[in-house]
């Protein structure tokens, strides 16, 4: 099991599962690393959890997401940027942020399995989208692999830092504060060769929700 413990600001770090699940529900995207033949393997994937696990999918030809899921060591990173703290000087200006760690081995998931955990994979990123399509073909399944990362005590740590600027311990006229961020949902484009026009339900509620994290 890896060393969590944080050597500086402890009180930033948590393994409380609740402050894990938030964040993890809040994000669409994480980095997935590994070591193949000695060399580090990073990548950033879609994932969705689904209740103590985290599911991840992708090609069935990817030889490093085989090797993960033949059950080497794993760890799968997230992060939200909530805002840039402009402090008066470059050295104390920061950011604050929301960030996890969950590491574990990954575990292939079987034939029978695979098409609810893609549904689920659908549903938390574009909800309702997959009953507005065809569902995925045979040809289609066997081209994806689909994983589950456990989500287990101890094997996980949530940092978060959270504030504003610091007072200035010197004379100063530089201005300080924060800069809120947002991952906000634009208007929809429809693609030149789709053949309608009108957007679907489920991007229209996508869109509609405007403030994503």
């Amino acid at each position: 099991m890896p060393n969590l413990t944080l050597n500086r600001h402890r009180e930033r770090g948590s393994t409380e599962r609740l402050i894990l699940d938030d964040l993890l529900d809040d994000i669409l995207a994480g980095t997935l690393s590994t070591v193949v033949d000695g060399e580090p393997w990073v990548v950033p994937m879609l994932f969705a959890r689904q209740g103590d696990r985290i599911l991840l999918h992708g090609s069935t030809g990817a030889g490093a997401l085989r090797h993960v899921a033949a059950g080497a060591p794993a760890a799968l990173a997230v992060i939200a940027v909530d805002a840039l703290i402009v402090g008066h000087t470059t050295f104390d200006s920061s950011a604050n942020y929301r960030s996890a760690v969950v590491h574990g081995k990954l575990t292939p998931l079987p034939d029978d399995e695979r098409p609810a955990a893609l549904d689920a994979l659908s549903e938390r990123i574009l909800p309702g989208r997959a009953r507005e399509v065809r569902p995925m073909t045979r040809q289609e399944m066997a081209k994806t692999m689909v994983v589950s990362l456990p989500i287990t005590e101890g094997a996980f740590l949530v940092k978060t830092r959270t504030g504003t600027a610091s007072a200035p311990d010197e004379e100063t006229t530089a201005w300080h504060g924060h800069v809120e961020l947002r991952t906000v949902a634009l208007e929809p484009v429809t693609a030149p060769t789709s053949t309608t026009s009108e957007v679907p339900q489920s991007v229209r509620d996508f869109a509609g929700a405007r403030v994503l994290v």
